[in-house]
């Protein structure tokens, strides 16, 4: 197949993107497309706040049923009750979990710091309106940080993440932006910073960035393993740098413990119950995943040793696929002479969203920059967003037609297009976690070309 200029990330000048004019207007484009595809994806969740509201500050009429039957359901409008969002408390230090998993307090299922932008977009709401806007004002840069810096490390492929669907569909489903920013900043920092300074030192700031990651949606903390492998293979050509290695998680661990050690002093029980609550979360139909759709017992989903089982089975499987990721890295760089980190980083991504227990629709959002810099070939991209879309549109019309009685719960037209893009997206992640780890890594293998020249009797760096 022949490519087009589209199919091939360019690492900066320096970096990535160069610094003359041309670049800049790409960047500008690309920035400026970003925006208005927020601007659009704000408008499709908006569509479920208002017109009026009732004295908790819930949308009426009919917020129940419009989130489902129109596809604008956000969590952000829903967590609006249920979690004292709307009461404005301080998030995790007065609060905790009930014996019947139910958090209270002002805790919030997620890590601190997203808990602290949940809190800081309700500020000023009384309705779930405002904090929808409000929300989405805050999350809004951080998606736009995101399109320059894609931008500056694969100029036109950045359209993907500039115009693509999921931005619309999931920009302001959840608190997601952000954790996304960190992540590319993170490889940013690495390939696209322009500066002297050495890898290992690079890769110290990508760290932190990975552990401000951590701390707000968990996954970018699987990054640091092939990060600092990549520091020790690269860092100084023809010898291992334990040292330099080492920093990576160390500055990444430091990180997520100088950020969440405040609120574990100030409130370790509610600290805690966000964890709690994740640990305790069943296998149901709300969790879109693999496990519901293809093992759950028929006669009884809610089974306790089916849902025991997945809770030992779930993770051991995704920290094996992380360990294969990392062995083929490893593999890889001891044959080409250049460790793939950003490409191992995306197949272990892929191996949590097929294996996690749970399997939001946002999640896309989180592979979607992955698909950018790698050059995956359009035609697999093309088919994954529609299998997402699939999935992202069919699960709440789904939710609506068994809310309305109409038929069984797995009858129906919108039950088996969630089926079908549940299998079709699962099958698409097997694919794409092979094809990292075969794809040349564009960034690494051109930095490390120019900055680090062969040594005699030793692997390329």
């Amino acid at each position: 197949m022949t490519r087009t200029a589209l199919d091939a990330p360019r690492v900066p000048e320096r970096a990535a993107g160069g610094t003359g004019a041309g670049a800049r207007v790409v960047l500008a484009v690309l920035v400026l497309l970003t925006g208005v595809t927020l601007l659009l994806g704000y408008a499709n969740k908006a569509r479920c706040t208002g017109p009026e509201y009732d004295a908790a500050g819930r949308t009426v009429p009919d917020y129940e049923i419009r989130v489902d039957r129109d596809v604008c359901y956000s969590d952000i409008q829903y967590l609006w009750l249920g979690r004292d969002v709307d009461k404005h408390v301080f998030p995790y230090v007065s609060g905790s979990i009930t014996p019947e998993g139910q958090l209270v307090g002002g805790v919030v299922e997620y890590p601190v710091l997203t808990g602290l932008l949940i809190w800081a977009g309700a500020w000023f709401a009384e309705n779930d309106g405002a904090f929808l806007l409000a929300s989405a004002v805050l999350m809004a840069p951080f998606g736009l940080l995101t399109g320059w810096m894609l931008g500056r490390l694969a100029r036109w492929r950045a359209l993907l993440w500039a115009v693509g669907p999921p931005l619309v569909l999931y920009a302001f489903h959840n608190w997601d932006l952000p954790v996304v920013a960190c992540a590319v900043g993170a490889v940013y920092v690495v390939h696209g910073w322009a500066t002297d300074r050495p890898l290992a030192d690079r890769a110290t700031v990508a760290a932190v960035l990975l552990g401000l990651g951590f701390a707000l949606k968990l996954y970018p903390g699987a990054f640091v393993l092939p990060l600092a492998l990549y520091v020790l293979a690269q860092s100084r050509p023809g010898v291992l740098d334990w040292r330099g290695a080492l920093r990576v998680p160390l500055a990444a661990a430091g990180t997520v413990v100088l950020v969440n050690l405040p609120f574990a002093v100030a409130g370790y029980e509610g600290w805690r119950a966000s964890f709690t609550f994740q640990q305790l979360r069943n296998v149901d139909f709300t969790t879109n995943s693999i496990w519901y759709w293809g093992f759950r017992p028929e006669s009884d989903p809610e089974n306790l040793e089916f849902q025991d089982a997945v809770d030992v089975v779930s993770p051991v499987l995704v920290l094996l696929a992380f360990a294969v990721a990392a062995a083929v890295g490893w593999w890889r760089f001891r044959r080409e002479g250049s460790y793939p980190w950003v490409a191992v980083s995306a197949a272990m991504l892929c191996g949590f969203m097929l294996l996690h227990k749970v399997h939001s629709p946002q999640y896309t959002l989180w592979l979607l920059p992955f698909l950018v810099l790698l050059a995956v070939p359009w035609g697999w991209i093309g088919a994954y967003l529609v299998a997402d879309a699939v999935m992202g549109i069919g699960i709440f019309r789904w939710f609506y037609a068994f809310k309305a009685g109409e038929g069984g719960i797995y009858d129906g037209l919108a039950a088996q297009a969630v089926a079908v893009g549940v299998w079709g997206r699962a099958v698409l992640l097997v694919v794409l976690f092979v094809m990292f780890l075969r794809l040349p890594d564009p960034l690494a293998e051109q930095v490390s070309a120019r900055r680090t020249p062969a040594v005699p009797g030793g692997p390329p760096a």
